[in-house]
């Protein structure tokens, strides 16, 4: 890799001189006071919606069949063993967290 030789007075001597540059050009000519640049806002990420959770007796092919309150376990887990003894599928009793509308 060839490093590039650089003068380093040179340089020096560009950069002073844009410095006088603005500073003279500062003194002649007020600043004009900059835009506000809107800054694109970002949308909140919305809060968790509330939950509550029921018993759900399903079928066999996953189809709720009943739906009982969450202190209801043992009246859920009798219908789902009614329902199997007189069906021909197995029912069983699982959670089920459905959410609130305020």
């Amino acid at each position: 890799m060839a490093r590039k030789i650089v003068n380093r007075k040179a340089l020096r001597e560009e950069v002073e001189a844009a410095e006088a540059a603005e500073k003279a050009g500062l003194s002649e000519k007020p600043a004009a006071p900059k835009k506000a640049v809107k800054r694109a806002s970002r949308a909140k990420e919305p809060a968790d919606l509330r939950k509550k959770v029921y018993w759900g007796v399903f079928n066999q092919s996953l189809k709720r069949v009943a739906t009982f309150e969450f202190n209801q376990k043992k009246e859920a887990e009798k219908k789902a063993e009614a329902l199997s003894q007189s069906g021909k599928t197995p029912h069983f009793v699982q959670k089920v967290k459905e959410t609130l509308d305020a």
